[in-house]
């Protein structure tokens, strides 16, 4: 917020400067460079407090710390997979394919028996479903099926 809260404060000092350099007769692109500097100018000296905060947060969010920024389909798919996986603790969920892969190709997890090769490795193998009844399938009232 403080982003947008500093971007709006240089804007609103941008904007009358621009018309005001196009109403005294300047050339559209003199009057954006004049306007441009004079904001930079009068946002430095003044609004030093809320180019900080703008800043701190411009850090924070891209630092290797921050909590990501998740959408509501995303936030749904992980309460659906934390479901599936409290319901049924021999069902584990890998959501990253290349993890998996190893010389002989890709692997799912069972519950009981650890990791297994797929038949026929390749990318097509890593997407198939488990055998109806074996550990590691996804129960069909889950699915909605």
């Amino acid at each position: 917020m403080a982003f947008f809260k500093y971007f709006l404060i240089r804007a609103g000092v941008f904007v009358p400067l621009f018309v005001l350099f196009l109403l005294l007769g300047m050339a559209p692109i003199l009057a954006g460079i004049f306007a441009v500097l004079i904001a930079f100018c009068i946002s430095y000296l003044l609004f030093r407090r809320q180019r900080e905060a703008a800043a701190e947060q411009l850090r924070t969010r891209f630092s290797g710390n921050a909590k990501p920024i998740r959408s509501a389909t995303e936030l749904m798919d992980a309460n659906a997979e934390d479901a599936l996986v409290d319901a049924h603790p021999d069902v584990t969920i890998e959501s990253d394919d290349r993890r998996n892969v190893g010389a002989e190709g890709p692997t799912r997890k069972t519950g009981a028996g650890g990791p297994t090769r797929n038949e026929g490795a390749g990318p097509i193998a890593a997407k198939s479903s488990p055998a109806p009844g074996t550990p590691g399938e996804i129960p069909r009232e889950f699915l909605g099926h």
